[in-house]
C-alpha cells in the first residue's frame, strides 16, 4: 500500500513552535524531577498516545481486559472525556453517559465485573483505587489516555500511533496532530502501530520501523481491525444481528461521532452497493437536529431494505436520545470491533510480554 499523506496546515507552524516551547518545558521539569511524579505498589499500564484524535484505544483497552481478567482483578481509569460531571465516579451499567463519558460506559457494559473509575486527577483517584477493601482491590489499572498526564509514572507505557497518520511525518498542534514532539515516544516500553492493513507488505513494516526509529528496549506491534457482525443498538425493539456478508444488498446509512471513520468506511464499501455517511465530531452529543439530519438522509432513499450503522462508542450516546423514536430504533445497529494483530506471533509475543510484566511486579511489590 502508498505511505499515507500527512496534512499540515503549514501557516499555523509558527503557533506550533510557540506550543512546543511550552511542552518542552513542561516535559523537561518532569524529567529533571522538579514536578513530581507519583509512583504505585501496583502494576499500572498507560495506553495512550502523541496524537489527538483516535488511535484505537478503547479497542485496545478491551484487548488488555480480555488478557488480564482471567488472571487478575483489573480496572480501568479514565478521564471521562465531555462528560458533564466532576471527581471521582465509579461507573456502573446504568450510569449516564453525559456523567461519566461515552468510551468508559461502553467498557464497563461490555465488562460488568471490571471497576471502570473516571476522574481528571489520575494520582488522586489511584489513592482511592488503592483505598479500596482488600479482597475488591484490583491487581492491575489500565491508565485510559495518559500518555501525556505526567504526574502518574507507570509501571508500562503503551503508544498507540495510527498507521494512517504517521507520526513521523506529522507536527505540533496546531499545523498537525501531535500533542508533543516525536521525541516523547521515548517513554514507551510498547510501541503499537494500529488500524494497519491486515495484508501490509514488508516494505510497509520497514517504513513504520524506520519512520519511528525506537531504542533497542522498545517492543514494535502491528494491529488491525476486525469487525464483528453488526448488533441492534436496542435488542428491546428489534433482536436479530446481522452478519456482514449479509449486508451487500442493504442500503446503509453510517453515521459516527468519532475521530477516524476511514476504517469502517473502507470495511463496509466492501459489504455493500449503497453506502450513504455522515460524520460528527469525536464524542459528539447528537441532538433532535442530528437525528432530524439522519432521519432526511434516510427517507431520501426510496426502499425499504436499509439500516443505520453506527460505532459501539456512538451507541451509547444513542442509547441516551428521549426523542429517539421506535422507528428509528428498529433500523438501528452499531458494528463491534476487536483488535487484532497483523502476525499472530506478534500477538504471543505480546501477551506474554504484558503478563510477564504484571507478574513481575507484583512478585516485586
Amino acid at each position: 500500500m502508498d505511505k499515507p499523506a500527512v496534512e499540515i496546515h503549514r501557516a499555523m507552524l509558527p503557533l506550533s513552535w510557540l506550543y512546543g516551547i511550552g511542552v518542552d518545558l513542561r516535559n523537561w521539569l518532569f524529567n529533571r524531577k522538579i514536578l513530581k511524579q507519583h509512583t504505585f505498589d501496583i502494576p499500572v499500564i498507560c495506553v495512550g498516545n502523541l496524537t489527538v484524535g483516535g488511535t484505537g484505544k478503547t479497542p485496545h483497552i478491551e484487548y488488555l481486559i480480555r488478557l488480564l481478567t482471567p488472571r487478575y482483578k483489573v480496572a480501568v481509569l479514565s478521564r471521562g472525556y465531555k462528560r458533564k460531571s466532576k471527581g471521582f465516579l465509579i461507573v456502573d451499567t446504568d450510569s449516564k453517559v453525559q456523567d461519566v463519558g461515552d468510551e468508559p460506559l461502553q467498557i464497563k457494559q461490555k465488562f460488568p465485573n471490571t471497576l471502570v473509575v473516571v476522574d481528571k486527577n489520575r494520582v488522586s483517584a489511584i489513592q482511592k483505587i488503592l483505598s479500596i477493601e482488600k479482597s475488591e482491590r484490583p491487581d492491575v489499572i489500565l491508565l485510559d489516555d495518559g500518555f501525556q498526564h505526567r504526574h502518574v509514572l507507570p509501571s508500562l507505557s503503551i503508544l498507540l500511533v495510527d498507521s494512517n497518520r504517521p507520526v513521523f511525518e506529522d507536527k505540533l498542534l496546531p499545523a498537525g496532530l501531535l500533542r508533543e514532539p516525536l521525541k516523547g515516544k521515548d517513554r514507551a516500553s510498547i510501541v503499537m502501530v494500529t488500524k494497519c492493513d491486515p495484508d501490509m507488505q514488508p516494505i510497509d513494516f520497514r517504513i513504520y520501523t524506520n519512520g519511528l526509529d525506537l531504542f533497542r528496549y522498545q517492543k514494535l506491534f502491528f494491529t488491525t481491525l476486525d469487525y464483528d457482525s453488526v448488533k441492534p443498538v436496542f435488542p428491546d425493539i428489534q433482536s436479530e444481528s446481522i452478519m456482514l456478508n449479509e449486508l451487500r444488498k442493504k442500503h446503509l446509512f453510517l453515521v459516527t461521532g468519532i475521530a477516524s471513520p476511514a476504517p469502517l468506511v473502507d470495511k463496509l464499501e466492501h459489504k455493500t452497493y449503497n453506502l450513504y455517511t455522515k460524520f460528527f465530531p469525536d464524542h459528539h452529543m447528537f441532538t433532535k437536529e442530528d437525528v432530524q439530519a439522519v432521519r432526511q438522509m434516510v427517507e431520501s432513499v426510496d426502499d425499504d431494505n436499509k439500516m443505520i450503522i453506527t460505532t459501539e462508542k456512538d451507541a451509547t450516546r444513542f442509547r441516551a436520545l428521549p426523542f429517539l423514536d421506535d422507528e428509528l430504533k428498529k433500523i438501528l445497529y452499531y458494528i463491534p470491533v476487536r483488535v487484532t494483530f497483523v502476525d499472530d506471533t506478534e500477538r504471543n509475543s505480546f501477551n506474554h510480554k504484558i503478563l510477564e510484566h504484571v507478574r513481575n511486579h507484583q512478585t516485586n511489590g
